[in-house]
């Protein structure tokens, strides 16, 4: 029997890199995915892939109105939740004496509030056992110039793990964080203006790390189902490094 046979499951900004990884990962073991994203042309992408294993909602997670539309679509299914894999967000470099007051909001209202109110408005529909995996980064604990903003949004997330676990306990619920290191992903090569600049970028990233390579998204797509299946069913408040020991060592 697959890990989620017969789950439903919810991935937040599913149409690329990590997110689609983990949509496809979970549909081959056996789940139906409700998969959100913001550019409508992608969603019918995954659509024509993945057919009627998924269900696609067109919504930005920094929208309060958006999330309702998901959970009305996912309250229409009516199976509930098993899964939430809050994934959505983003970042973009910017020097101490360079941040404004909109990248800082943009930030923090993509990854610290649309994380809060995805997990908040699945409340009423996850099932007794479900799993909740955050999408952190190895960057909460490691820091990193230029990004400061987007490291610290990925410490409220991994904050968030530790006190939902607490809270949702009784309930039978688990929380984690998944904490991925560089990887291989156009969101990653996006942070460089130039294609020049995206190959130095990579190639300064994946020497930092002690396996002297980027992570593919599905090696995240792989601690995440683990997370997310019963094989995980001790493990609550937790954060996965997958990073090649980047974090670690």
């Amino acid at each position: 029997m697959a890990d989620l046979d017969g789950k439903t499951a919810l991935v937040t900004g599913g149409t690329s890199g990590i997110g689609l990884a983990v949509v496809r990962r979970f549909v081959t073991e056996g789940a139906h995915v409700v998969v959100t994203g913001r550019s409508a042309g992608k969603l019918d992408d995954v659509k024509r892939e993945l057919g009627d294993r998924v269900t696609t909602v067109q919504g930005d997670v920094s929208s309060l109105d958006d999330l309702d539309r998901v959970y009305a679509a996912v309250a229409e299914r009516g199976t509930g939740l098993d899964v939430v894999f809050a994934n959505a967000g983003g970042g973009e470099f910017a020097a101490l004496e360079e941040i404004t007051w909109e990248h800082f909001t943009t930030t923090f209202e993509s990854n610290v509030g649309g994380t809060v109110f995805t997990v908040q408005k699945a409340l009423p529909h996850l099932n007794p056992g479900a799993a909740v995996v955050l999408t952190s980064s190895n960057i909460d604990v490691k820091g990193s110039a230029s990004f400061s903003v987007y490291a610290a949004s990925k410490a409220a997330i991994r904050s968030f793990a530790r006190s939902w676990a607490a809270e949702l306990v009784d309930r039978g619920i688990r929380v984690n964080a998944v904490a991925p290191g560089p990887i291989a992903t156009p969101g990653l090569s996006g942070l460089a203006a130039e294609p020049e600049q995206a190959e130095a970028l990579l190639g300064g990233l994946a020497s930092g790390v002690p396996m002297r390579r980027l992570g593919t998204p599905e090696e995240i797509a792989d601690a995440v189902l683990y997370l997310a299946s019963p094989r995980s069913s001790y493990v609550t408040g937790a954060e996965l490094y997958v990073d090649g020991g980047a974090s670690q060592i």
